[in-house]
């Protein structure tokens, strides 16, 4: 394969303002035009391209404009164009959220990944590297795993694209993550999940430099050559004056260096800490963009590090249909539910159910508040209150909730009540990490 220069070749930062749609679209678009100037001379090869972005669940990273600018550039160039949501163990995108996200690319161009069939191994890491690197928090070898199609199917570059944000697993979300998690296999993605959830997600959330990244970057380090070259197109979202969400960096290059650039960015944009821990939090979760807990505990994951002993987290769901994106995960989420991580270590070592699905181990240690403080769910009319209780949740009401909490009003951060109670709102909790100073 060709072996290209590690190096950025788009850094564009707005932290004062924002970065314009137009003009992210241009910027991607030379980019692109630049990257494929350099791989086609490199190696001559033949014109065909695969794009790996996001889901419609990272809906706000911009990735879907960056996606279409994409397409649009290299499909001018001469260049076929595939492109393949890097869903990991997500659903595949319906129809009508691809024209959502995706709205200037042909449907017959997407490819569904499908993390429990559609993956080859490129070797595997050596269970004493993983051990020393983990600390001793888990003692196993780990596959590097990818979609077949990857290696195999005739590609001459990879565009990964999405958001650079706090990431409960990885410490900070994108880079090669969207290559060995998103686009991975299920023992893959089990491992690395498991492995991040025994190290602690406070030791790891908003870092660059975490157990699970060194594994996902000694990946591409030992068999990155078997795959083309990959160009990582990445985005880091922050809030306009406004109080929307608004683009403030794009970063695009082959290598490190531009995931490092927007890490130094979302860590200064997107890690919100505070003075005082919360007592009470209100999160509102978007009905389009959470369907399951599996997605909506982002609200659990981004505010454990800020939320008070004897505090409640309260939860907005509207659109709360079900625990798992993956039936197979739903099940074992309804069976075990969400339980502090010293249960959930010891229930994995011993429940084989549990041993060979270690993503859903991890995502049961990620969701429980370590009996530190209530978590209390909201649905819509998706999920019983008896369903709720049945994983370890407290059942809200949502119209009292909504009633109470007049979502339009609120701004992102402290408020306070007609009553004097004192709550801090978030509105989207993909978009950051509130942890105490």
């Amino acid at each position: 394969m060709t072996v290209l220069p590690e190096k950025t070749i788009l850094s564009r930062i707005c932290k004062n303002t924002e970065i314009r749609d137009e003009d992210a679209q241009n910027l991607i678009s030379q980019a692109l035009t630049d990257a494929w100037s350099v791989v086609s001379a490199a190696s001559g090869a033949s014109p065909r391209v695969l794009l790996l972005p996001p889901d419609i669940t990272r809906f706000h990273s911009r990735a879907g404009l960056l996606t279409c600018a994409a397409y649009k550039a290299l499909t001018e160039l001469g260049v076929s164009v595939s492109v393949m949501p890097a869903l990991g163990t997500h659903v595949p995108m319906t129809a009508e959220e691809i024209r959502r996200m995706y709205p200037n690319i042909p449907p017959e161009k997407f490819i569904v990944h499908n993390w429990r069939n559609d993956v080859i191994e490129l070797g595997r890491i050596e269970k004493e590297w993983v051990e020393k690197t983990t600390d001793g928090a888990v003692s196993y070898d780990w596959p590097v795993q990818v979609n077949k199609l990857l290696p195999n199917g005739g590609f001459s570059m990879i565009v990964s694209i999405g958001q650079v944000v706090p990431h409960e697993v990885a410490g900070l979300a994108n880079h090669a993550k969207n290559i060995f998690v998103g686009c991975g296999g299920k023992e893959g993605i089990d491992k690395s999940h498991f492995a991040g959830a025994a190290y602690g997600m406070e030791r790891i959330m908003g870092k660059a430099d975490t157990p699970v990244r060194l594994m996902l970057d000694e990946g591409i380090k030992r068999f990155g050559n078997a795959l083309p070259p990959v160009l990582y197109a990445l985005t880091v979202i922050g809030t306009s004056s406004a109080g929307s969400t608004a683009l403030k960096g794009i970063f695009a290059g082959f290598g490190r260096d531009c995931f490092e650039k927007a890490a130094e960015l979302t860590r200064e944009l997107n890690v919100n800490f505070l003075e005082k821990p919360i007592k009470k939090a209100v999160v509102y979760l978007e009905a389009e963009e959470y369907r399951t807990t599996w997605l909506g505990n982002k609200a659990v994951y981004r505010t454990r590090m800020a939320m008070a002993d004897d505090g409640e987290l309260l939860i907005i769901a509207p659109g709360l249909e079900r625990f798992g994106e993956d039936r197979n995960i739903d099940s074992l989420i309804r069976k075990y539910g969400y339980r502090p991580s010293a249960v959930i270590r010891q229930l994995a070592e011993k429940e084989t159910e549990l041993k060979e699905n270690l993503s859903a181990a991890a995502h049961l240690i990620h969701g429980s508040s370590e009996d530190r403080f209530t978590i209390r769910y909201c649905p819509g009319h998706g999920l019983s209150r008896a369903e709720i209780e049945s994983v370890g949740y407290r059942w809200g009401n949502i119209n009292e909730a909504l009633s109470r909490y007049e979502i339009k009003n609120l701004k992102t951060g402290w408020n306070t009540h007609a009553d004097g109670e004192e709550f801090f709102y978030i509105n989207n909790p993909a978009l950051g990490l509130w942890a105490l100073r």
